[in-house]
């Protein structure tokens, strides 16, 4: 079983920064993936940034050049920074995990998701 537990949500005002964490833990054979999702509401979730394995990285092009993924990778934990934030960045931040649990077995698990609230 795989766990990711996110941290780091809260009130922030327009312009401002906040900065999201993602903890896996579990039966962790390698991680393909790691990445930050986000729902409004009235909207389907959407991608926000992805890191895989390799280190690329890539951006949904509302939150580029303002929010930076990164990953500790001996660690397991996911970061979010995010810079500049607007109004409609406000939303649920959902934390995604695409892994093997073993060589063979493959798994994508969500966290529990943390608010992010944008004050204009």
């Amino acid at each position: 079983q795989v766990e990711l537990v996110e941290s780091g949500g809260g009130l922030v005002q327009a312009g401002g920064s906040l900065s999201l964490s993602c903890e896996a833990s579990g039966s962790i054979f390698s991680i393909v993936s790691m990445g930050w999702y986000r729902q409004s509401p009235g909207k389907e979730r959407e991608l926000v940034a992805v890191v895989t394995s390799g280190g690329s990285t890539d951006y949904s092009g509302s939150v580029k050049g303002r929010f930076t993924i990164s990953r500790d990778r001996a660690m397991n934990i996911l970061y979010l920074q995010m810079n500049t934030l607007k109004s409609e960045d406000t939303a649920v931040y959902y934390c995604n995990a695409k892994l093997y649990t073993t060589l063979t077995e493959w798994l994508e698990v969500w966290g529990q998701g943390t608010l992010v609230t944008v004050s204009s």
